[in-house]
């Protein structure tokens, strides 16, 4: 039986690598988008051209009743999903914290911290033996700023992140004897256009110096990661966090 794999923000930068990735190793990959349904489009078609099967699903993970909508969708084109890849996720304007808003947190909060949950709790839903379910695998996707804090850029995405360190470690443990493991891979500064939203196009040059690498990551390396704590390989790893951040 072919695998199935659902990735949330899945037309871009390391989302759209793991499909890529996933597609090429033998999973069926639904393509998650929120807005940008041509990027999604292009991807399922270019998946195709190589031979591989995808589909792609509209949803805002923020949406609790959207997400429900989304894994049925899934459900019925594809199947049953095996792995989830909790990639979805927003920043903004880098900027100091007193001079950001209520409303900017609620957003970065409910886009990176309850989509994530939103998508979690329907994945175990079907993959958990307690619900009928034969195992599975979610990867969150959590940030190398989880640990620096990201001080006088978005210190808010970076508490977002952190908070997905502790939910990935917490649901790995509820539902480890039920088959499902959870990990989540913390990439750090990878050459993608997420930066573009900070306002700071020079960002990720200017991020060199400061990893041991010296260089950025890039988005395949990270969907290295996702793929090796996904698959089976990685049998004896749940409740994980992986540091994909050249050093730093």
């Amino acid at each position: 039986m072919q695998k199935i794999m659902l990735v949330t923000g899945g037309g871009r930068g390391i989302g759209a690598a793991t499909c890529r990735l996933a597609a090429a190793r033998g999973y069926a990959v639904a393509i998650n988008y929120a807005g940008n349904h041509a990027a999604a489009n292009a991807l399922v078609e270019e998946i195709g051209r190589a031979g591989g099967r995808a589909i792609a699903v509209q949803a805002d993970v923020a949406d609790e009743h959207a997400v429900q909508a989304m894994f049925k969708a899934v459900d019925a084109q594809l199947g049953r999903i095996d792995v989830l890849v909790n990639n979805a996720g927003i920043v903004d304007t880098a900027m100091r914290f007193d001079e950001m808003d209520a409303a900017r947190w609620q957003r970065m909060f409910a886009v990176n911290v309850i989509g994530t949950m939103n998508c979690a709790r329907q994945a175990v839903l079907r993959m958990s033996t307690r619900h009928g379910g034969k195992g599975g695998s979610i990867v969150n996707i959590s940030s190398g700023a989880a640990r620096l804090g990201s001080p006088g850029r978005y210190v808010d995405y970076a508490s977002a992140k952190g908070a997905i360190d502790t939910f990935t470690v917490g649901l790995a443990r509820e539902v480890a004897a039920e088959g499902v493991y959870v990990n989540a891979v913390r990439p750090g500064v990878v050459d993608t256009d997420i930066h573009n939203s900070s306002g700071d196009k020079g960002f990720v040059a200017a991020s060199v110096a400061a990893i041991p690498l010296q260089r950025a990551g890039r988005p395949e390396e990270i969907a290295e990661a996702i793929l090796w704590v996904a698959s089976g390989v990685a049998s004896f790893t749940t409740a994980a966090i992986i540091d994909a951040t050249g050093g730093r």
